[in-house]
């Protein structure tokens, strides 16, 4: 084998593996997107809780039932 022929080969390997990491990231935005948003409503039904909760200690600073 030449070393040109293995210079080609190389190429084309890393190339595979761009493009496949290429595609990791870009689920991985997908999922950050994702949970960004989830995190986002469970923060505002949070504070929609604690807001109907009146104006007592939020539930997040009570101390549990059973203590």
């Amino acid at each position: 084998m030449d070393k040109l022929q293995r210079v080609e080969e190389t190429i084309a390997h890393l190339a595979r593996v761009v493009e496949e990491l290429s595609d990791v990231v870009a689920r991985q935005d997908q999922e950050i997107v994702r949970l960004k948003s989830r995190v986002g409503m469970l923060m505002e039904r949070e504070a929609e809780r604690e807001a109907d909760a009146g104006a007592g200690v939020p539930l997040a600073d009570q101390r549990p039932p059973h203590w």
